[in-house]
């Protein structure tokens, strides 16, 4: 009923802007709060970096937990560090009284999520926890919680004001939480040397999957390439380059290293009555723009577009073609 009785002008654009300014003001605070407390805290920032290291040494998993919005951040942390390398997974607290303890073991971590630190549903959890003797990582306000006092790490985030108007939605503290936890999977990402291609293996899918591919996966390869050796005649490059329908014929020398190109705008510059009988070094463009295999493919379409260019040829270590890519590979497969 109260919502009801919201003033008229609450309703206005520039009440709501006004609304919107505060919260993302309150939140950018929020941030402004953590960073000056991880300089401030000595004890917050030593934490930070022992929960790293428990993990990183860990021979378990991660196992992260919380209740309302704190439950919320809690999988998205899980989900965060299981995408970057770190085994984790989120458990509710209902459910771990009810029998899911049964998954947790005296090899794992827990990180448990509690911004009061009082969290009543959080008590089994701690529990279990004593008792199989299984390491727990607290993140709260309060240093003094049950939580805290607990807990092998205290993670202890500064007390801010939250955005909402009234002091009781979980919003900036929210933030603080997941930025902790996203603090925590970065770090640990980094610890392992966790690259893009091990990235990929857990993102196979959409187009995060497709910036993650190689332009190897998407190249054309073998009979596909369209090549010709050098001190061929012009009228076979033109035959070369309408068959293969790139556009584009790469020119090789007595080695098999790609020393040039020939494009539609080579010939177009070279227009003459003799252009057929021409040598095809005579009209290529010399030292063309390359790409090796195992580049991102969203690294090659940034290059293509850098480079305003629509084919790059694949060379391996000795500059030989092995393969040929067209923008349009990359469209086709959800790169941009």
């Amino acid at each position: 009923m109260g919502l009801r009785h919201v003033k008229a002008d609450a309703h206005s654009g520039a009440a709501v802007m006004d609304s919107i300014r505060r919260t993302i003001t309150t939140a950018k605070n929020g941030i402004e709060a953590l960073a000056d407390h991880l300089v401030a805290d000595a004890a917050f920032a030593q934490g930070l970096v022992d929960a790293v290291a428990l993990v990183g040494d860990g021979a378990g998993r991660v196992v992260v937990s919380g209740v309302g919005k704190s439950g919320h951040i809690a999988r998205k942390i899980a989900a965060t560090m299981a995408s970057t390398g770190t085994s984790a997974y989120f458990v509710h607290p209902t459910e771990a009284s009810h029998g899911d303890l049964g998954m947790i073991t005296a090899d794992d971590v827990l990180i448990l999520l509690s911004w009061s630190g009082e969290t009543a549903e959080l008590a089994n959890m701690l529990t279990y926890a004593k008792r199989f003797k299984v390491p727990v990582v607290s993140i709260s306000c309060n240093r003094d919680s049950t939580l805290a006092r607990n807990s092998e790490i205290a993670l202890a985030l500064p007390k801010v004001q939250e955005a909402c108007p009234h002091g009781l939605a979980p919003t900036t503290s929210a933030m603080l939480q997941l930025a902790v936890g996203d603090a925590l999977a970065m770090a640990l990402l980094e610890r392992r040397g966790f690259s893009a291609e091990d990235f990929k293996t857990f993102h196979p899918g959409g187009k995060l999957g497709a910036q993650l591919r190689l332009v190897q996966e998407l190249a054309h390869v073998a009979e596909q390439v369209p090549l010709l050796a050098v001190g061929r005649p012009m009228s076979e490059a033109v035959i070369e380059m309408s068959a293969k329908g790139f556009g584009v014929v790469g020119i090789v020398d007595e080695k098999g290293a790609l020393v040039g190109v020939i494009t539609d705008g080579d010939l177009r510059r070279h227009m003459t009555g003799d252009l057929l009988s021409q040598p095809v070094e005579e009209v290529m463009s010399c030292n063309p723009r390359v790409v090796h295999g195992d580049v991102l493919a969203s690294a090659a379409m940034e290059f293509m577009e850098e480079h305003k260019i629509t084919v790059l040829f694949l060379v391996d270590e000795a500059g030989m073609p092995v393969g040929i890519l067209h923008i349009h590979d990359l469209l086709r497969a959800g790169v941009a």
